[in-house]
């Protein structure tokens, strides 16, 4: 079973979102055989990943970063779709943290590292701006040895 895991970032613009979601349904779309995804399910790139994978019917495997991770959703939509995305899930994984914090978010991001085979990156090739963001991720894996595909429009900054 192929092993696709993501990270990326929560708040996309909009030019990029048409960009991301064909760079996705290449990466998804573009092997045989079954497919394991990896995602937490962050608003923006991770949801975005895993409705993708779902389509492709995919395994979903949900990485949960902390106790209180439904608390830090920007609005009721992105947390329904959380919702909905986690109830699909083959599996669910839960960190061993009580509240968000970077430290939680690094662990969550180093499991779906260390767990797949290719990490898919939605991330505008800055460095990452807290501990666990995705600069720090995609270093990560690439120090793990892991094959990374970065999704980004050349020149679009994100917000």
């Amino acid at each position: 079973m192929k092993r696709i895991g993501v990270t990326g970032h929560r708040f996309l613009p909009a030019s990029v979102l048409g960009h991301v979601e064909s760079g996705l349904r290449a990466v998804l779309g573009g092997h045989d055989g079954p497919l394991e995804a990896f995602s937490s399910l962050a608003e923006g790139a991770d949801q975005l990943f895993a409705v993708i994978a779902l389509e492709y019917g995919a395994d979903l495997t949900v990485v949960i970063p902390s106790g209180d991770y439904e608390d830090g959703f920007a609005d009721a939509e992105s947390l329904d779709r959380y919702r909905r995305l986690k109830l699909r899930a083959t599996q669910e994984v839960r960190m061993d943290f009580t509240r968000s914090t970077d430290e939680a978010y690094y662990a969550a991001g180093t499991y779906i590292a260390d767990s797949c085979d290719r990490l898919v990156a939605v991330w505008d090739g800055q460095p990452a701006r807290g501990h666990g963001g995705t600069g720090e991720i995609v270093a990560y894996a690439r120090a793990l040895g892991k094959p990374v595909t970065v999704i980004w429009c050349e020149g679009v900054a994100r917000d």
